[in-house]
């Protein structure tokens, strides 16, 4: 046995319809694509979303709803977490980089702290943003909050 020398089973490949090759061949004239029309000519295809001539789905349903392109995206950290960090990092000061060292959030994200959860240690953080119930747990510890 040889690579040069293999082949498929007998049987098992059968030739392509050669379509368009003349009324000799059964299938010249209009070569099984039925009269004219748009499906009879080349480069001939259905949009994507064609439902046979109805009203397509995205002109039934209402435009609902708009994106505000001024919303600020916060990576949340609530206090559980941040005592979590603490405990594991050993350290008590926390900005936006130590964050991203600590992978929490990303490079590009801004941190905002949350309420919710419990802190024992005193910490100091330099975020964002910080939810009113989280600065007054931090400082009732006598943390500092700092927004950056």
């Amino acid at each position: 046995m040889e690579l040069g020398k293999l082949s498929p089973a007998s049987g098992s490949v059968k030739n392509g319809k050669r379509i368009g090759r003349g009324q000799g061949s059964g299938r010249g004239g209009t070569s099984t694509r039925g009269h004219k029309g748009d499906k009879a000519r080349s480069g001939a295809k259905e949009k994507r979303h064609f439902e046979g001539g109805q009203t397509p789905m995205q002109r039934r349903l209402p435009k609902r709803g708009f994106k505000n392109i001024n919303r600020v995206e916060y990576t949340p950290v609530n206090l559980t977490l941040l005592e979590k960090l603490v405990q594991k990092s050993g350290s008590t000061v926390f900005n936006a980089q130590s964050f991203v060292d600590l992978g929490v959030a990303k490079a590009s994200a801004s941190v905002k702290i949350l309420g919710t959860g419990k802190l024992t240690s005193k910490v100091e953080v330099s975020v964002a943003a910080i939810s009113e119930s989280a600065r007054t747990a931090i400082e009732s510890l006598g943390g500092t909050v700092n927004i950056a």
